[in-house]
């Protein structure tokens, strides 16, 4: 069997691939004029697939996206391909569910505020009805500032789309004794977490019910500006926004004008419609919105476990078995 990858790996990883899958021959091309000859009678491939290169292939039955999101890999050929089509999908799970709990515990405890207030100097505790300037209370009595700061075992959150990443935000949420939520068209449970995970039917109830929403969904034409004003606006005035899936679920015009109406209170976005975000965009300015610039997934961790689902894959190609992280083409996950 053969392998053919394009763009060529590093030596240290063509060495790993040729020891552990001896029996594939692996052609590790260095241009395209490579690539394109090596493909023809080539039986699998790992890289960036184009239409020229699929338009060669005689043989090809399984090709290895390098990356877990596949809206801007598949073209409408590669999908109408007989080739099996697998993902790298579980890698980030734990890094972007870490990433997740910090903007939840910041809008919490408030400390997007006091981060802000600490580069001016100001002390200045923050109330149920703003600033608190006397924030001695008598004792026994819950005073604004106490309200203004939220305990997670109090509070709710919703994931739309249980996948890897949203199962593991759902764990990082149960310990800190958050009451669940989750929406997926496949999944319908998270073992020890969540019993029940809903059909993504009853979206509208998960948003109304939940203190932090959270979206964890893949890009696929369902899910494309999914969250436009009318989505948004069932979630609780009270709520808070965070998007780690992709930046192309939110309407950020929508979600502009949401949080200028307050419909809701706040939001975290790690991805966005528009990357980078133009700086004179409105979200920069906003108190209550925390912006990070798609990171959630960065983590020393996460090389070697592309390697590993390369060669697990690998194995199980050599070995006649299908893809550990095979994806449905026509659903793009």
């Amino acid at each position: 069997m053969k392998l053919v990858i394009h763009p060529a790996v590093d030596q240290s990883r063509l060495t790993r691939i040729q020891n552990e899958v001896p029996s594939i021959h692996v052609v590790n091309a260095n241009n395209v004029d490579e690539g394109t000859r090596e493909i023809v009678d080539a039986d699998a491939f790992f890289g960036k697939l184009t239409l020229p290169l699929l338009s060669c292939a005689t043989k090809l039955r399984w090709v290895q996206s390098p990356t877990a999101s596949l809206e801007h890999y598949l073209f409408p050929e590669l999908v109408a391909h007989p080739c099996l089509l697998s993902n790298m999908r579980g890698l980030f799970s734990d890094v972007i569910a870490d990433h997740v709990m910090g903007f939840v515990l910041c809008f919490a405890r408030n400390l997007h505020v006091y981060f802000r207030q600490q580069q001016v100097g100001q002390w200045s505790p923050v109330g149920d009805r703003g600033y608190v300037t006397d924030f001695v209370s008598a004792p026994g009595t819950v005073s604004g500032m106490d309200r203004a700061h939220q305990h997670l075992s109090d509070c709710s959150l919703g994931v739309v789309g249980v996948g890897h990443i949203g199962a593991e935000i759902l764990r990082r949420a149960h310990a800190f004794g958050m009451k669940l939520r989750g929406i997926d068209p496949v999944h319908r449970s998270v073992p020890g977490v969540l019993d029940n995970v809903w059909p993504v039917e009853r979206l509208g109830e998960l948003l109304a019910e939940s203190d932090y929403v959270v979206i964890a969904a893949p890009h696929t034409p369902e899910t494309e500006k999914l969250f436009n004003r009318r989505v948004i606006q069932q979630m609780k005035s009270t709520g808070i926004l965070i998007n780690i899936g992709r930046g192309a679920i939110v309407h950020l015009t929508d979600l502009v004008a949401a949080l200028q109406a307050k419909e809701i209170a706040g939001a975290a976005l790690d991805v966005c419609e528009v990357e980078p975000l133009p700086p004179a965009h409105p979200l920069w300015a906003m108190p209550n919105v925390i912006i990070t610039p798609h990171v959630a997934a960065a983590s020393t961790h996460i090389a070697e476990r592309h390697l590993e689902t390369l060669l697990e894959n690998l194995r199980r190609f050599a070995n006649g078995q299908p893809p550990a992280t095979l994806v449905d083409k026509h659903k793009w996950y």
